[in-house]
């Protein structure tokens, strides 16, 4: 992830290749063609348990890996209805 959370996603956490750790001055990129660095991994990474491990047949997203931790960012609006049926995109597409 991008962002740091002490003990939640930090450089102590884990994933599929172990633990990467993050650059000394992290910068923000976007995706596209070049390289995305290596960010704060989760804790709850658990070799052992196939919830990690089990290979996923990804439909909208590439290079995406099972174990590792991603970092979403939600599209919002200040025009958004908070706390209503239309605060989240509807219909709401899955991927």
């Amino acid at each position: 992830t991008e962002h740091y959370s002490v003990g939640e996603y930090d450089e102590n956490g884990d994933g599929p290749h172990g633990n990467i750790p993050a650059p000394e001055q992290p910068s923000r990129r976007l995706g596209g063609d070049e390289k995305v660095r290596a960010g704060f991994r989760c804790h709850h990474f658990d070799d052992s348990d196939e919830k990690f491990t089990t290979e996923y047949d990804w439909k909208h997203c590439i290079g995406m890996e099972v174990g590792e931790t991603y970092e979403v960012h939600w599209p919002h609006s200040a025009a958004g209805a908070c706390g209503t049926v239309n605060q989240y995109q509807t219909p709401f597409y899955d991927g």
